[in-house]
């Protein structure tokens, strides 16, 4: 096995993880988050925009998504498409509890100079890092050679009937979180608590944001930050009902060789209702 082949695991999104790192934001929003009934479903929206849940960039494939029931197992994501800016589709929440629509990724990524002091980038923008593709193009000595091990997370959460937990325990493959306060059980005027974890282990020092939606029609962001805690804990008070767009980050120089650096940023649409 060369060597990056057992660090290179991508579930390549390809343009829009790109899109991520650039200023834009992505998202996967639900209709609603808590529903009732016997045969509820769920619509979804999924893009990469410039404001928060306003879609005017790129859509974020569905291909590249996956749902998981209560149960643990894969959900049928019905009546997907896409369009010129946003993906949608639905989903039957056949099963009583919490469901999980994610996208997940890690891999590598390297930066360097070349003799002449001409600076280059692995993998060029919108395209996915592969094995081979970084045994061909990163040299293994490089002037200023600086290799990443990075994740990206963006996922959402919506329950039927009753909120359960399964699909709340954490991969422990890059950044994740690990909600204390269940992710649809969140009220204006309360404070929730989430540990952010990093291949596993507490993110401490993380830089979590959050947005409500609606910064189109406001001329700030109104954004909250917070940093986690020793254990990786961030509390957050929601100032009012609505749909929040949540993001953290972090990095340090922990990365498995032949990377040293180490870099994670995780995204979810929470809703918050009324107190």
């Amino acid at each position: 096995m060369n060597r990056i082949a057992q660090l290179v695991s991508v579930f390549a999104l390809g343009l829009t993880v790109s899109m991520m790192a650039h200023g834009h934001r992505a998202w996967i929003k639900p209709s609603a988050t808590v529903l009732s009934g016997e045969d509820a479903w769920a619509t979804f929206d999924a893009a990469v925009s410039n404001d928060i849940f306003h879609v005017n960039h790129v859509p974020l494939g569905y291909q590249r998504l996956t749902a998981i029931g209560p149960d643990g197992k894969s959900v049928e994501l019905h009546n997907a498409a896409t369009g010129k800016y946003r993906s949608t589709f639905d989903v039957n929440l056949s099963q009583g509890g919490t469901y999980k629509v994610f996208y997940a990724s890690s891999g590598l990524n390297a930066r360097w100079e070349t003799e002449d002091g001409e600076r280059r980038f692995w993998p060029p923008r919108g395209v996915a890092p592969t094995p081979e593709g970084f045994e061909k193009e990163v040299p293994e000595k490089a002037k200023n050679l600086q290799i990443s091990q990075s994740s990206h997370r963006i996922e959402t959460f919506v329950t039927a009937g009753s909120p359960s937990d399964t699909v709340l325990k954490p991969t422990k493959v890059g950044l994740e979180m690990v909600p204390v306060t269940h992710p649809n059980d969140l009220f204006a005027g309360e404070t929730a608590e989430f540990i952010f974890l990093i291949d596993g282990k507490p993110a401490v020092g993380a830089k979590v944001t959050a947005i409500p939606g609606g910064m189109r029609y406001r001329n700030e962001q109104a954004a909250i930050e917070v940093v986690t805690d020793k254990k990786g804990k961030a509390s957050i008070t929601w100032p009012e009902a609505g749909m929040y767009w949540l993001n953290a980050e972090y990095s340090d120089d922990k990365g498995k060789k032949p990377a040293k650096q180490r870099r994670g940023a995780y995204v979810a649409t929470l809703e918050v209702l009324p107190e």
